[in-house]
């Protein structure tokens, strides 16, 4: 119990010391119809900064994730690629294949928002300096999860993660995710209105919590009759479960090797 608080709390100053980016999802983006690939790994911080965006531009993506030592995707990596070098998306809808965070910003904000890069990202991206320092600092407050692989089974079918970039509960799932080298699918949930504001279970609204009309929130909430995140769909197993605690629980037992 005591671990996973302290998990959850360093998860949290991570979410300070990047701003909060990746907490907002829009309610103009274009939603594209086949899935946005993305090669990534959660420790990194160009792969941040592409998370941190897709949240905001309200994507959801294939994730295959990387970890350092790992080799389950690579070879897929380099061969869409010709490299090895992260982040790497893929649109199936454009046929656009792209490297690098700067890059890949440019385009899903051109793409998906008909606009350039926000200033927030820009100067995420640009202050090689302070960011060297953040990146040291989330590294430790983080113990380096997310970074190097551990021995795994290979997962059948695709797992779904409904998560959001900045979400302290979430980020531990996507961390032992990267670690475990288990594709999924991300859809993101981010907060679109003031009523999305605050931990699902007190939001800092009045009366019933209402959802955007005809958002991804509105479509969760009646399907699961609450809207919360990390929330696991394993198609393998049948399983669907909300709470970071219990969802790394099921992901060590059903998939990590000892």
């Amino acid at each position: 119990m005591l671990e996973h608080v302290i998990n959850i709390s360093s998860s949290t100053l991570v979410s300070s010391l990047t701003g909060w980016r990746g907490t907002t999802g829009s309610k103009k983006t274009k939603l594209p119809e086949q899935e946005i690939v993305l090669f990534d790994r959660e420790s990194c911080e160009e792969c941040r900064l592409v998370r941190q965006a897709i949240t905001e531009l309200n994507l959801n993506v294939l994730v295959y994730p990387c970890p350092e030592q790992g080799n389950r995707y690579r070879p897929l990596l380099e061969d869409m690629s010709g490299a090895s070098q992260l982040p790497f998306l893929f649109d199936q809808n454009t046929g656009q294949k792209l490297t690098g965070s700067d890059a890949v910003l440019e385009y899903l904000f051109s793409q998906y928002a008909d606009k350039p890069v926000p200033k927030k990202f820009k100067e995420a991206s640009e202050n090689g300096l302070l960011n060297a320092v953040k990146q040291k600092a989330i590294s430790t407050l983080r113990g380096g999860r997310g970074e190097t692989v551990k021995s795994s089974r290979e997962a059948e079918q695709t797992l779904t993660l409904y998560s959001f970039e900045s979400s302290p509960f979430s980020r531990p799932v996507r961390e032992l995710l990267c670690e475990l080298e288990l594709a999924y699918r991300l859809v993101n949930l981010g907060k679109q209105q003031k009523a999305d504001m605050g931990p699902a279970v007190q939001r800092f609204h009045l009366g019933p919590y209402i959802p955007v009309k005809g958002s991804k929130r509105e479509a969760f909430l009646k399907q699961y009759n609450e809207v919360m995140v990390p929330f696991l769909i394993d198609p393998n197993t049948g399983t669907e479960l909300f709470q970071s605690k219990k969802i790394l629980a099921y992901l060590k037992r059903e998939y990590a090797l000892k």
